[in-house]
């Protein structure tokens, strides 16, 4: 494997346009680059942390939402994705799912290194999908093990692989826990804190170049928003797995749900007006 060392984060405003000169070209391949990023001396701004907290919902503390540490290698993952020897242009690919592994708390005062690489390619009955593998190592821990571990799993379009597809049952929608009114801003706000300015979280206009009515939310804010809702039940270690359905056009009203599951919880996300739904996931302690 190849390793390329980073002695800052890359510059988001010179990646997007990589990006968009990137999604004119066509698919290359099969293979993933075997190539991780690194990144030492990682710090939190607690500035910035508290934003994050606000518009995810979470409380202010002296340790990171699970979903914080996503903002911090999210850099590394774009800069790796917008590679020349990257398989797939990034515009035009879907965040199907998400995993998040938390293996103790984490303290915003601590010293951190940060691994992305990208991993896993296989056939999906509407395309390809792989993962995106980042990894937060902490210098409290000589050991050198992962304190916090993504596993973010995309999708690319295309060459369907004749898999057959899986007949799904939609059942109507649980009672709600919770009813949750999404403002119209909220791609905007969220972009801000975690620097993911695709278009189609802006506003309507640039959402409709790419085939949506509306702006909608990112997909990692309606997770984070999730998990803020067991804030003061979570364990100290736990894995927090979700996948995403259909998206949230903004503005919006959404029916969150939540049940107990094998020493765990399952949770769902709605649409609080159709029986449709956004998110499905479950946080099962480690």
């Amino acid at each position: 494997m190849t390793v390329k060392e980073l002695s800052s984060s890359p510059s988001l405003s010179s990646l997007y346009p990589k990006a968009v000169l990137g999604g004119l070209r066509k698919s290359g391949g099969d293979i993933l680059p075997d190539t991780e990023f690194v990144r030492s001396g990682v710090t939190v701004d607690p500035a910035h942390l508290a934003a994050y907290n606000q518009v995810c919902e979470f409380r202010l503390a002296d340790t990171l939402p699970a979903t914080y540490p996503h903002i911090l290698a999210f850099p590394l993952q774009m800069a790796l994705m917008t590679e020349p020897d990257f398989p797939f242009p990034l515009l035009g690919m879907v965040h199907v799912a998400n995993r998040i592994t938390q293996r103790r708390p984490i303290r915003v005062t601590e010293k951190f290194t940060l691994r992305v690489r990208a991993q896993h390619l296989r056939p999906h009955e509407k395309g390809k999908q792989f993962d995106v593998v980042s990894e937060l190592l902490s210098e409290l821990d000589p050991a050198g093990e992962p304190v916090w571990t993504d596993v973010s799993t995309y999708l690319r379009r295309g060459g369907a692989s004749g898999q057959k597809r899986e007949r799904r049952t939609e059942l109507a929608p649980p009672a709600p826990k919770a009813d949750w009114r999404v403002p119209g801003d909220i791609g905007r706000r969220y972009a801000e804190v975690s620097g993911d300015r695709n278009p189609i979280h802006l506003n309507p206009l640039t959402a409709r170049m790419f085939g949506f009515r509306s702006a909608i939310a990112h997909g990692m804010w309606t997770k984070a928003r999730c998990l803020a809702a067991f804030e003061g039940r979570l364990p100290d270690a736990y894995t927090v797995d979700v996948a995403f359905k259909l998206p949230v056009l903004l503005p919006a009203k959404v029916a969150f749900t939540s049940w107990a599951d094998d020493g765990g919880w399952a949770f769902e996300l709605w649409n609080a007006r159709k029986p449709k739904p956004h998110l499905r996931g479950s946080i099962t302690p480690e």
